[in-house]
C-alpha cells in the first residue's frame, strides 16, 4: 500500500527516566533498539523508510526561552543541535539491525553527517538506505513536527507516522481525563478546528496541502510501526 513512509519520533519518547520518575537521564537505549527493530520490520516489507527525530529529552527551545529569558533564535538552535545527538544514537541503533543508514542534517555538521540535500536523500532511499533527518528545518521558530511534514512532502512520502505516548488522538488528554474519547479517524480541518494538539498547526496545514495522511499511534506498542503500515493495530488516521 505504501512505497515510502516517514516516522516522526519525539525526543521525549527517547528519554530515560530514573526510578523515581523525576529526572531525565538522557537517552533510553532500549527505546532506541525498539525503534530500530520496528523500522527494520517495515523495511523488510520493501517499504522505503525515513525518520525525523526531536530533541526534547536533551533540550527544548521553548523551555530555555521561558526559563532563562534566552532569545528564541538561540534557544531554537540549541534544540536543533539536540536532535543531532539523538539522531547519531538512533543511527547506530538502526545500523545495529543490519541496515544502511544515512544521517542528514539541516545544520551543516560535515564531521557528523551529510548536509541535507533533497535529491541526495531520495537517492539514498532508492538505494535501500534508511535516512534520518536531524537539525530540524535548520531555521528557528519551527518545530520538528513541522520538519516531519516538510521532509515528508519533499520526499514524496505516502504516509507520516507520529509516534506518541498514547494510542492515537483523543478529545482530551487521556492521562488526565477518564472521559477522553478516542478518535479513530478525523480530517485535517477537524484537528485544527478542535485544537487537538496532535502536531503543530504548520505541520497539519503542510500535510493537508500535500495530501499526506498522518497516522498517530503508541510508540510502546509492539511492532506498532509495522502494524499501522499494514492497517492493523490501534491508531488514529488524519486525512
Amino acid at each position: 500500500m505504501y512505497k515510502r513512509v516517514l516516522l516522526k519520533i519525539s525526543g521525549e519518547a527517547l528519554a530515560s527516566i530514573d526510578p523515581e520518575g523525576d529526572k531525565n537521564l538522557g537517552i533510553d537505549q532500549k527505546m532506541l533498539e525498539k525503534i530500530a527493530q520496528d523500522a527494520k520490520v517495515v523495511y523488510d516489507q520493501g517499504i522505503e523508510v525515513c525518520l525525523v527525530v526531536g530533541g526534547g529529552n536533551i533540550y527544548r527551545g521553548v523551555h530555555g526561552m521561558a526559563r532563562h529569558g534566552m532569545d528564541r533564535t538561540t534557544s531554537d538552535h540549541m534544540g536543533m543541535l539536540a536532535t543531532v545527538i539523538n539522531g547519531m544514537a538512533l543511527q547506530h541503533a538502526v545500523e545495529s539491525q543490519g541496515l544502511s543508514c544515512r544521517l542528514m542534517s539541516a545544520i551543516p555538521i560535515p564531521t557528523v553527517g551529510e548536509s541535507y540535500i533533497r535529491r541526495r536523500a531520495i537517492r539514498h532511499m532508492e538505494r535501500g538506505r534508511v535516512v534520518l533527518f536531524v537539525g530540524g528545518t535548520g531555521i528557528p521558530y519551527f518545530t520538528t513536527d513541522t520538519t516531519a511534514a516538510l521532509r515528508a512532502s519533499e520526499m514524496n512520502c505516502d504516509l507520516i507516522l507520529k509516534a506518541t505516548k498514547v494510542q492515537g488522538v483523543y478529545t482530551k488528554d487521556p492521562a488526565y481525563n477518564n472521559d477522553a474519547e478516542f478518535l479513530p479517524h478525523l480530517t485535517y480541518d477537524e484537528v485544527l478546528a478542535k485544537n487537538l494538539k496532535v502536531m503543530d498547526t504548520a505541520a497539519i496545514v503542510l500535510a493537508s496541502e500535500n495530501h499526506i495522511p498522518i497516522a498517530v499511534f503508541s510508540i510502546y506498542e509492539e511492532n506498532g510501526f509495522a502494524k499501522v503500515v499494514n492497517g492493523q493495530g490501534h491508531f488514529s488516521l488524519i486525512s
